[in-house]
């Protein structure tokens, strides 16, 4: 390392949760300086912001506009490297587009954005500019689920038959009033899911991850349960995956005494693999011909992509901070290697990029679809293949 990389930050001001996770872990490994901020909606919180997280005043920015036309107005070797768009999902498609045109890299939370179109789009200009974009799927941080996907990769298991996956919450059982749910449940803000969008879209994420399946259709039951909710709230799916596998997959923000249970099994046909979120330093495998093995995280016996995403000895919790962390490391290294001119470290560089963002936009919608049709089956409608920059 050479320099520590400059980031910038549009949203995650006074009152947002997720901001701080960013710069948590932007900053774990001492490789990135949080340096600008254009922290909120309104010029005035986005300064109070600015000043209570000790950002100098000229780079304390009223507005994400402000911001990029700021940092531009800077030599490059003062500007910002890349921009972590942490703000409501209504925001992310116009911002991540400006700062990527403008040759910045781009770290932006999911889902990536509102529209499937808007994907497209997204994913035109970045492979037109070149710039980095990681989307913070932060669960394919975790050590085991790495480990996860190279025992499916190496047919450790065998070949994958079924795959069921859960993220169960139930902080909006009932009608919530605060800044996190406020946005969550707008559709002009959140986009046409809401629970399907927050938390399901990990989901899909962490099955594509882990098994390399590619969905087929879909069979969607949603609903919104709480009374004058305009976005689900819960919803369980049926899944088709080309090749023949099936799967199953829920969420729910509305399951009592959930916190944040998210947990996956992939059954193959010499194996499984069990991992759960909130015990995330273990990966259960099961075999036909041998004793079930729980594998640990910090252990020598794992693979090298586990080893690379680890920091501490057996024994010691890492979870969701370094999770998050992984990816920015992830992308750090694959911002350094095109500075360098050279190709990147894969076990450094292995992030969700703006393909797995848009994969996962168009999950959302067909579920959406699907939940919306009377019709058994809805086709999985991904990423035609001739997007043009």
């Amino acid at each position: 390392m050479t320099r520590k990389l400059r980031m910038g930050m549009v949203g995650g001001g006074q009152g947002a949760f997720i901001g701080g996770v960013h710069r948590k872990a932007a900053a774990l490994d001492g490789q990135i300086d949080f340096v600008a901020g254009a922290l909120s909606s309104t010029p005035e919180k986005a300064v109070a912001s600015g000043r209570e997280l000790g950002l100098s005043g000229d780079r304390t920015y009223g507005s994400w506009q402000d911001m990029l036309a700021g940092e531009l107005a800077r030599p490059k070797d003062e500007r910002i490297d890349f921009v972590s768009i942490v703000t409501p999902n209504h925001v992310h498609y116009e911002v991540a587009k400006a700062f990527a045109e403008a040759g910045i890299h781009v770290v932006c939370d999911k889902p990536l954005v509102h529209t499937l179109e808007q994907a497209r789009d997204l994913v035109g200009v970045v492979e037109r500019t070149g710039v980095v974009f990681a989307v913070t799927y932060n669960y394919t941080g975790y050590p085991m689920v790495r480990e996860a996907r190279d025992l499916v990769r190496a047919g450790k298991i065998g070949e994958i038959r079924k795959v069921v996956v859960e993220y169960n919450q139930g902080w909006l059982a009932r009608h919530v009033e605060n800044k996190q749910a406020d946005w969550r449940t707008d559709p002009a803000r959140s986009g046409v899911a809401g629970a399907i969008g927050d938390i399901g879209s990990h989901a899909e994420n962490l099955v594509a991850t882990i098994t390399n399946l590619e969905l087929d259709a879909i069979c969607a039951d949603v609903t919104a349960f709480v009374p004058g909710r305009r976005l689900d709230d819960d919803a369980n799916m049926l899944l088709r995956f080309k090749g023949g596998a099936k799967g199953i997959l829920w969420c729910s923000q509305i399951e009592v005494g959930g916190e944040n249970d998210l947990r996956i099994r992939v059954y193959g046909t010499e194996g499984t693999l069990t991992w759960h979120q909130e015990d995330p330093n273990y990966l259960v495998l099961d075999s036909l011909d041998a004793p079930r093995q729980v594998l640990t995280r910090g252990n020598a016996y794992l693979g090298s992509a586990a080893k690379a995403a680890t920091r501490l000895p057996t024994g010691h919790p890492e979870a969701f901070i370094e999770a998050f962390a992984n990816l920015y490391v992830g992308a750090a290294e694959a911002i350094r290697a095109g500075d360098e001119g050279r190709a990147p470290d894969s076990l450094i560089a292995d992030f969700p990029t703006v393909h797995d963002g848009a994969r996962g936009v168009a999950f959302i919608e067909t579920a959406v679809r699907s939940g919306q049709s009377s019709e058994k089956w809805t086709p999985f409608s991904a990423l035609a293949p001739e997007v043009t920059p």
